[in-house]
């Protein structure tokens, strides 16, 4: 699909790998829906972009919300051709039994209703816009959706019980989704990345990033929101890939703890 004035809505794009899709679909020649509850930031992008993106305060777990801000992204850009759901909390670590006790099953359920429930919540209202399209003259799709699971959903650690099955959850429905969608000719992918600079893998302690990284093969450093966008504008842009995982990660395989 050729990105130029195709309208995305991202979710999660006020900062982080939803930030970095931002720009890259922008500069493109896209026009984004940015998603997210911190209206600072969120506005603060827009801002940026006056005659290529929108601000929707939107919180993908509740389906008011979510309607709400499709609604505003069709109201400012009369269709929506992209949908990239980056928006998700790594949630509380422990272990599914610890010295505390068992892990909290309202904290697992807030995990799985906001990085689960919420990419799925998007991810349908999207399509229901995007069978609305007229295929592409060139390639005959009429929208592509991308989610972000992780590479904790394929290789979780300990700890990240809540999270890995979250992100699990995403890859699980990238096959069925597609299979779903494919007789519109709408795309699903779905991006596991590895260790990122965002707000969430930024926030670590210097002492435990220095010991992530060296797990790493290739290059030692976090990976960059623009590196992830970029991924994601290949995806969109390549119209043969479909119902596919891709690791982002430098070729990292994580030990269990």
């Amino acid at each position: 699909m050729d990105i130029r004035h195709k309208a995305a809505v991202i979710t999660g794009g006020a900062s982080g790998l939803g930030e970095g899709t931002v720009r890259k679909l922008i500069a493109a020649g896209g026009r984004c829906a940015i998603f997210d509850m911190n209206a600072a930031r969120g506005q603060a992008l827009a801002a940026e972009f006056p005659d290529q993106a929108i601000f929707c305060q939107v919180d993908v777990s509740d389906e008011a919300s979510a309607q709400a801000g499709i609604a505003a992204a069709l109201a400012a850009f009369g269709a929506i051709h992209i949908c990239v759901n980056c928006a998700g909390i790594p949630g509380a670590l422990g272990r599914t039994v610890s010295k505390k006790g068992p892990y909290p099953l309202a904290e697992f359920r807030r995990v799985l209703d906001i990085n689960l429930v919420g990419t799925f919540n998007v991810a349908r209202l999207a399509a229901a816009e995007m069978i609305k399209n007229e295929p592409d003259a060139d390639t005959g799709e009429r929208g592509v959706i991308v989610n972000t699971s992780s590479l904790a959903g394929i290789e979780g650690q300990m700890g990240q019980i809540a999270y890995a099955a979250s992100k699990a959850g995403v890859i699980g429905l990238t096959l069925p989704m597609l299979r779903d969608l494919s007789q519109f000719n709408v795309r699903v992918l779905a991006v596991a990345p590895g260790l990122f600079e965002t707000p969430m893998g930024a926030g670590a302690p210097p002492e435990i990033k220095a010991k992530l990284i060296e797990t790493l093969e290739f290059p030692k450093r976090m990976g960059t929101p623009a590196e992830f966008g970029a991924l994601v504008a290949f995806l969109v842009e390549s119209s043969y890939m479909n119902g596919e995982l891709i690791r982002i990660d430098a070729g990292t395989r994580p030990p269990p703890r």
